[in-house]
């Protein structure tokens, strides 16, 4: 601003000096003028000519304004009350709209500072809050001056016309600054003046499930699936996932009746959802109702078998025998016989019923072909209970370590890691994102080992004598051995 000032300093004097000598220049000519008028004659130089010229200019601009005015004074006495204020305000309203389309462009340009300052110009001028603060508001936003656009966002507050974008632009302030309580109030009073506004919904929607409001987010997807920016099945779907998680927040002995219900309610909206299935499930054995338990599970489990159907639907009977909780199982595994899930968890059944040469057979090519951590434990642990040496069953636990984890819950998005299923994925923030997938890397230990040491010392072990360290065995080698 200060070598602005400074040039228009020097194009000033530099505008006069150019004057000055254009002036003496003209005086050094010596040519006259003459003009002669109703028998008056006038002789005058080429300065006087220009002065002259120059007056003319100013009189006839003089004159055009006079008779405007006029005009507007023979509207008014024929009864245009507001004819001679229209006059006087016109050029006042020129200069505004003038001053409001420079700082439009300023702002597009780039340039906040001088987009305030004819933000404020036009401001003056114009008198019209609902065209003008906006611009200041943003101008300001552009050039830094929070306080500056703070207070433009709380005078739109004021019209009814203005209010929503005024609340929207402090909304995205509290955004900014980390407000998230306040942000959640402003979005939900944006939401309340402009329903159907999309960017709106989505803020809205992301606030109520970052705080934990889960009944009022379940609403806001309400709204967005009537607006029509929500496809119907995602709608369900997403639906399905906030239900399960009101149903989470409310487990406990005083609200049980409302989780069972919620938890089933998710189920429905969705049966292919794994914590849904195995939440309702749990809420069905709650009141003693097994058979809805075993149909919401067998259901699910037809779509992903998953470990979590499995542990729910083991405790259906808490207390059966091994022999008979393998038997009463095969209801669940025949639904997917050939997928890795099912082979592995009829491979652990029989290991728990020591039916050591039955779990070989169900686990199939599973550790050989998919090799993860809690394949080769169930490996080493059949090779343990057929009396393989220690040798091959401390080589298939080596492996079973360095091997990797498997299938996780993975963001689809970000492709982050979690322990267990959750709506809003903690790396990205991404709603319903997580799916059961093996990730590109892992590092997470798995509980496979730890759940498997049991039956793989179940058979006493001679002391250790040692040996020298060989390259471990291949696969297919120590599964020909383990035969």
């Amino acid at each position: 601003m200060m070598l602005w000032s400074l040039t228009k300093v020097i194009l000033f004097v530099v505008l006069v000096a150019a004057l000055a000598l254009g002036a003496g220049l003209l005086s050094e000519t010596g040519e006259t003028m003459r003009i002669t008028v109703a028998g008056w004659e006038f002789t005058i130089g080429p300065v006087q000519a220009v002065v002259l010229a120059l007056l003319i200019i100013v009189a006839v601009w003089v004159l055009l304004k006079a008779l405007g005015l006029l005009g507007a004074t023979f509207r008014f006495l024929n009864g245009d009350e507001t004819a001679i204020s229209r006059y006087f305000d016109r050029n006042r309203e020129r200069k505004g709209y003038r001053a409001l389309s420079e700082g439009l462009m300023a702002l597009a340009s780039g340039e906040p500072r001088l987009a305030l300052t004819r933000a404020q110009n036009a401001e003056r001028l114009l008198g019209k809050p609902e065209l003008t603060t906006l611009l200041v508001a943003q101008a300001a936003e552009a050039a830094g001056d929070r306080k500056r656009a703070t207070e433009a966002y709380k005078t739109l507050l004021k019209d009814d016309a203005t209010r929503f974008v005024g609340v929207r632009g402090l909304l995205q302030q509290k955004l900014a600054d980390g407000d998230r309580e306040v942000a959640l109030k402003l979005a939900e009073k944006a939401f309340q003046l402009r329903p159907k506004h999309a960017e709106t919904q989505d803020i809205l929607l992301k606030l109520q499930s970052d705080s934990g409001d889960w009944s009022g987010a379940r609403t806001t997807l309400g709204a967005k699936l009537r607006a029509g920016t929500l496809p119907k099945d995602v709608y369900r779907r997403r639906d399905a996932v906030l239900a399960l998680q009101q149903a989470r927040t409310v487990v406990d002995d005083t609200a049980s009746i409302e989780a069972r219900e919620a938890a089933i309610e998710a189920n429905k909206l969705s049966p292919d959802l794994i914590p849904a299935a195995a939440m309702a499930a749990r809420g069905y054995l709650a009141k003693g109702d097994r058979k809805n338990a075993t149909r919401v599970l067998k259901k699910a489990w037809e779509v992903l078998p998953h470990p979590d159907l499995a542990a729910a639907f083991a405790e259906i009977e808490p207390e059966e025998t091994p022999q008979d909780r393998l038997k009463r199982f095969r209801t669940l595994t025949n639904l997917r016989p050939d997928n890795d899930e099912t082979r592995m968890l009829l491979a652990e059944l029989m290991l728990a019923a020591e039916d050591f040469p039955g779990a070989r057979r169900s686990l199939d090519d599973v550790a050989t072909r998919a090799p993860t951590q809690r394949s080769l434990a169930i490996l080493a642990a059949i090779a343990r209970g057929e009396g393989a040496e220690d040798s091959i069953v401390r080589d298939l636990v080596a492996r079973a370590i360095a091997a990797p984890r498997g299938p996780q819950w993975v963001c689809d998005k970000c492709h982050a890691i979690h322990d267990g299923w959750q709506p809003v994925c903690d790396n990205c923030g991404s709603f319903d994102t997580l799916s059961w997938q093996t990730p590109p890397v892992t590092a997470t230990a798995s509980t496979a080992l730890a759940d498997l040491l049991p039956l793989m010392d179940a058979r006493p072990a001679p002391e250790p004598t040692p040996e020298p360290e060989d390259e471990p065995l291949p696969l297919d080698e120590i599964a020909r051995r383990a035969n």
